[in-house]
């Protein structure tokens, strides 16, 4: 409440003819920190805005976020450069936001004014649980931020930038979680004394733990771990596997999933509708898409049978989780890499879903020694070939390379990005095809869109090569694969044990 009076959130009003007041309502949580330790109880007034209606009380709600490989990407340059990450939180960060609609709520429970019972509060400000709450407080930070001459990277809009001679700092921002990176610690000093002349903030020193991920740092030896032990953890009690066997792959190789294995009986469809098989894959994801891109295939594969799954799809999803539970412990690392230098690997596994015939695609990208961008996905179109499998692959990867490149380009810190991107695929009929096509027969049907990679290639943004198969780290993330080629692989893409 004290957070609402210094913000000037609202003021008390008699409700107008023919308006109706949104209710609010108190939300309590408990915060925890790395080690699953209670930080902090936090209250929180959050008003019902699923009541307001698109048009009167609000027009556009979106509101961008930093995406996750965004962040890899620059601390897998933080560690090549041994830059300084700080972290800060903003404190209520949407009561910043300004309002450009009229908006009426309820008094808040127990706190009426009693001199004022029958007024309403006009809100001058954005609350938590309105529709255009957080892009109200996104347009705000980034009036702000740019005031004290930040510059929005073009390619993703939650990152700045600002240099002063040979200064530089990067912010990123995530709702309301910023990393400060930079490689001068007076202008990452002045950052913060304008942050927080501008909003209430919350200065946490190093970065360590954000978003439910943990950054351990080895300065000396300039490597940073990502790692999500404490997260697994929290999922594996809560589908009650935390005692289970451990696993070491997450889906035995061999192993095919289809439709025939869905329920066929009522009792069957019965049984599985008590098992948490959605909320299991989405808790998982979570870890996939941050630090885990060695379950990326298998969870690929699993997420098709959410709407009936079978006994065999759950024991393969069981199977993933017995798996993070022997690897919790890994860390995503970054750092050992002489100079840094974009490479993405391709692949593609023929036909390998069981149900429509499409095959799985994957790509990769590495940046000092550890991931930083990898999908694994089952491809729109049919394939007559494996030589049309992998050339849909790499025409998608081809696509995330430019991205990639564009982006570092605009940091404006690693000079080797200023040629193409090299990716390394496994066929060379997909590789020729990409190149200069060599045979109109055997690549006519290909839709239209996947041919854009020969205008990527021609233009210099990227460059594609041969690579072999066993040395091909983006395999793991199209099929199972035997035990000695995964660790192989899932070590080569910077999953691995960090001495402490």
């Amino acid at each position: 409440m004290d957070s609402m009076s210094q913000n000037k959130v609202w003021t008390l009003v008699d409700l107008p003819d023919g308006v109706k007041a949104i209710e609010c309502k108190w939300v309590f949580k408990k915060k925890i920190d790395m080690d699953g330790n209670i930080q902090i109880y936090k209250a929180r007034l959050v008003a019902k805005g699923y009541k307001q209606v698109h048009g009167i009380d609000y027009d556009e709600t979106y509101s961008p976020v930093a995406m996750f490989k965004s962040i890899r990407i620059l601390l897998a340059i933080a560690a090549h450069y041994d830059y300084e990450i700080w972290q800060m939180d903003v404190k209520t960060a949407f009561l910043n936001g300004n309002l450009e609609e009229d908006v009426y709520m309820t008094q808040p429970e127990g706190f009426t004014s009693p001199q004022n019972a029958g007024k309403v509060c006009k809100l001058q400000r954005s609350i938590y649980g309105l529709q255009k709450a957080s892009r109200s407080w996104n347009l705000r930070f980034d009036e702000a931020i740019k005031e004290f001459d930040f510059i929005r990277n073009e390619e993703e809009p939650c990152v700045y930038k600002k240099t002063s001679g040979s200064a530089v700092a990067f912010l990123v921002l995530y709702v309301d979680d910023i990393l400060l990176i930079g490689n001068d610690i007076p202008l990452l000093q002045s950052v913060k004394t304008w942050l927080g002349k501008c909003f209430s903030m919350k200065d946490m020193g190093e970065a360590a733990y954000i978003l439910g991920i943990w950054i351990y740092r080895d300065r000396p030896n300039r490597l940073i771990g990502l790692s999500q032990d404490t997260y697994i953890d929290k999922v594996l009690h809560r589908f009650s596997m935390h005692d289970s066997k451990t696993g070491f792959l997450p889906m035995s190789h061999g192993i095919t999933l289809s439709k025939t294995q869905c329920p066929s009986t009522h009792d069957e469809r019965e049984q599985m509708s008590r098992i948490p098989y959605a909320s299991s894959i989405g808790s998982i994801m979570y870890a996939m898409l941050n630090t885990r891109p060695d379950v990326a295939c298998v969870l690929s594969m699993t997420s098709r049978y959410q709407y009936d799954p079978g006994e065999t799809h759950w024991t393969v999803v069981k199977n993933i989780l017995k798996y993070l539970r022997k690897t919790k412990d890994k860390f995503l690392i970054y750092g050992g890499s002489d100079e840094l230098v974009v490479s993405g690997y391709t692949d593609a596994s023929f036909q390998t879903d069981k149900d429509h015939f499409r095959s799985q695609s994957r790509f990769i990208f590495c940046l000092n020694g550890g991931a930083v961008s990898w999908k694994s996905f089952k491809q729109s179109t049919v394939a007559d070939s494996t030589t049309e499998a992998e050339y849909i692959a790499a025409s998608e990867a081809a696509k995330e390379a430019v991205w990639i490149r564009k982006f570092i380009a605009e940091l404006g810190v690693v000079s080797s990005i200023s040629g193409p991107v090299d990716i390394y695929c496994d066929n060379n009929g997909a590789i020729a095809q990409a190149k200069e096509p060599s045979s109109h027969q055997k690549s006519k049907h290909i839709l239209r869109r996947y041919h854009l990679i020969r205008d990527i290639v021609d233009r210099g943004d990227v460059k594609i090569s041969r690579v072999s198969t066993d040395a091909n780290v983006a395999d793991p993330l199209t099929k199972p694969l035997p035990r000695p080629k995964h660790e192989s692989h899932t070590t080569a893409v910077g999953i691995r044990y960090l001495k402490m």
